[in-house]
């Protein structure tokens, strides 16, 4: 016990003191793009022909980041001359069209569900659901409960158990083998319920969109309240998402 309590003393509070604090990430940090658009229209093209998921729609000049895996070969192209990106991690939207932009985003606290605010605003009990991932984004989701993020304290929390839970927090492709088990967890939480999309692969499919093997999107299933994009998410961008959406 006095060896827990001297640890304790020599190490002080480990916990970030964001939101109250702003962080700022690593410069190789891959955020929110910004996105010329007065640029060349051939260095648009060149930009969309690399791109892996198609992210890139070239006659709107805007960046779906509900498909991008934010891998940066556009930005290495023409000296990112037309997209850049920066180390804003403070990326989620209500709405899947929000995620096709050319750098900005609505203000998700002012474009959630207010009823939300009310029935989960102190308390919000989620159930993570692997529908097929690689488990990068469930790594960067089980980060949140260490000291450093201590999710607890904003009263959010992952359970067990569907029935205990207000909502499910969905990552990975919507893989065929998991469709029933995903649609028995949805059903098994009691209502008012929500649903948040994590990762470009809840989100799109990811690099496995169009195969055979997924259904698709995840709100082809289920009505999304909550997209986070990300491969992966940084732990930051989820804990800002979750606090803007449920706590602002």
């Amino acid at each position: 016990m006095f060896k827990v309590i001297s640890n304790r003393l020599e190490q002080g509070c480990r916990t970030t003191r964001y939101p109250k604090e702003a962080i700022e990430l690593y410069s190789r940090f891959r955020g929110l793009p910004e996105v010329n658009s007065d640029c060349d229209p051939a260095l648009v093209r060149q930009c969309a022909a690399i791109c892996p998921q198609d992210a890139i729609m070239v006659e709107t000049r805007q960046i779906d980041l509900g498909r991008c895996t934010f891998c940066g070969a556009c930005a290495a192209v023409g000296g990112g001359g037309f997209v850049r990106f920066t180390t804003n991690f403070e990326m989620g939207t209500a709405h899947r069209g929000d995620l096709r932009t050319a750098g900005l985003l609505p203000d998700l606290a002012a474009h959630s569900k207010t009823h939300f605010k009310k029935l989960f605003g102190r308390s919000l009990q989620l159930r993570q659901v692997s529908a097929g991932g690689c488990n990068s984004c469930e790594a960067d989701i089980n980060v949140l409960n260490t000291p450093f993020f201590d999710l607890s304290r904003f009263g959010i929390d992952f359970v067990a158990s569907p029935r205990h839970a207000d909502g499910i927090h969905v990552t990975g492709p919507i893989t065929r083998n998991m469709q029933a088990a995903l649609l028995a967890t949805y059903e098994a939480i009691p209502a008012p319920k929500v649903v948040i999309a994590s990762g470009c692969c809840a989100i799109s499919g990811g690099p496995f969109h169009g195969s055979g093997e997924i259904i698709g999107d995840l709100d082809a299933l289920l009505p999304v309240d909550l997209y986070i994009p990300g491969c992966p998410p940084h732990p930051l961008t989820t804990l800002y998402a979750l606090l803007a959406f449920f706590k602002k």
